[in-house]
């Protein structure tokens, strides 16, 4: 005869009846939070809760926090969740210094502005003024008085007009690392040249070049200066046949001629 035990229907019945007790408690704890948790979401979107506080501005450099902020037209007290983002960008874009614009939330009442500017490739002197000359083509106003150009070369002799829009273009097209190491640049017009530039670099050269297809006549530059004699002065032709115009060889040429003289 078997040993084991006979478990009865009425037996399980106090079972089942704590098991569907149970479940329908985690079901009635679960609808309760739901609710609880929308009403709570109603509550914090129709309420200053959900309201811009603060507005932060970042990756700006050419324009201030306090005048990106009234471009976008964003005000705290605004909820911050019913932003038309792409209104936003809109009125930002309309600045010449900006190219772009990211919008994001930071929980619970940021909005932050991330601000992409365009590069400044250069700054035209005028009157003792340095006016900002932008990657876009656009020129800016004047730089604060304590402002000083220190990122871009400085334009000199240039007036606005057909040659400095022809060589802003240029400038654009010019990579980046190779404006880093220009310092002035002089417009220069001879007998010869009607657009000829003077380049002052940094590393102490003077380059000649033109107006005309300056951004690729000084693409070899780079190459050709590592070639050079460090202590020897001259003048770097970078126009159609780059050369170098060495200084202290014609003065040895003309102290030999004296010589023999």
């Amino acid at each position: 005869m078997s040993n084991e035990k006979v478990v009865t229907i009425n037996e399980r019945i106090p079972s089942l009846k704590e098991q569907r007790k149970q479940r329908a408690n985690r079901r009635l704890l679960f609808f309760l939070s739901l609710f609880f948790l929308l009403l709570l979401l109603m509550v914090y979107f129709q309420s200053p809760l959900s309201h811009i506080r603060t507005i932060e501005v970042e990756g700006n450099f050419l324009i201030s926090d306090e005048q990106v902020i009234e471009s976008s037209q964003l005000t705290t007290g605004t909820s911050m969740w019913n932003l038309d983002e792409e209104e936003i960008r809109n009125h930002l874009l309309i600045r010449p210094e900006i190219a772009d614009v990211t919008i994001s939330r930071k929980f619970p009442t940021t909005v932050v502005l991330n601000v992409h500017e365009h590069s400044r490739i250069g700054y035209l002197y005028s009157d003792g003024k340095y006016y900002p000359l932008l990657e876009s083509g656009t020129f800016l106003s004047e730089l604060p008085r304590h402002q000083f150009p220190a990122d871009a070369p400085i334009l000199i002799g240039w007036e606005q007009g057909e040659a400095l829009t022809e060589f802003a273009q240029e400038l654009i097209n010019t990579p980046e690392q190779l404006i880093a190491r220009m310092s002035e640049i002089f417009y220069s017009q001879t007998e010869t040249e009607s657009d000829e530039v003077i380049i002052h670099m940094n590393d102490g050269l003077e380059v000649h070049s033109t107006i005309k297809d300056f951004s690729s006549r000084m693409l070899p530059y780079p190459s050709i200066v590592r070639e050079l004699d460090p202590s020897r002065k001259g003048i770097l032709h970078m126009k159609m046949s780059p050369y170098f115009e060495d200084f202290d060889l014609e003065e040895e040429e003309d102290s030999e001629v004296e010589s023999e003289g």
